[in-house]
């Protein structure tokens, strides 16, 4: 696994963002709201100019949000779809370089690393920003943000 193992302390901007939510197991819960997501996605693309990938999620309550960030409110959605104007603010990053099916692993150890750091949690969402798009970048060059909320 090609992961940093440093952590950067970024400032994430706020963004208008597009979901489906889960509550429950991440194990259950990512797949099944990425895959009502991706059965969506043609129609939020024809009314809406997407501007990343984005995941959000909190621990405790399990909550797994799967979504875009959008360049503007959106008027309607989809059933099942929310929107909500996310305010952003500082995280710790850590960067994967690799396939998806890494980041469980990758996340457990950013978490670790955090965690080892003595770094304070802010009580936001984490966030997986999947920076480059998997239908054209090859598996083992797919990059992946994890950020997690911190008051450092």
């Amino acid at each position: 696994m090609s992961m940093t193992e440093e952590p950067e302390f970024v400032t994430w901007p706020e963004i208008h963002y597009i979901f489906v939510e889960g509550i429950g197991p991440f194990q259950t819960t990512a797949p099944q709201s990425w895959q009502q997501f991706h059965a969506n996605l043609p129609v939020l693309s024809s009314k809406y100019q997407i501007t990343g990938f984005v995941s959000m999620y909190k621990i405790g309550p399990l909550i797994y949000r799967a979504g875009v960030a959008v360049s503007a409110p959106p008027a309607d959605l989809p059933e099942g779809f929310r929107y909500t104007k996310f305010s952003g603010g500082k995280y710790a990053r850590f960067v994967l370089t690799g396939p998806y099916a890494q980041l469980p692993e990758a996340t457990g150890r950013a978490w670790k690393i955090f965690s080892e750091r003595g770094l304070t949690l802010r009580d936001d969402f984490a966030l997986e920003n999947y920076v480059n798009n998997p239908s054209t970048a090859p598996e083992a060059e797919l990059i992946s943000e994890i950020l997690i909320p911190t008051l450092d």
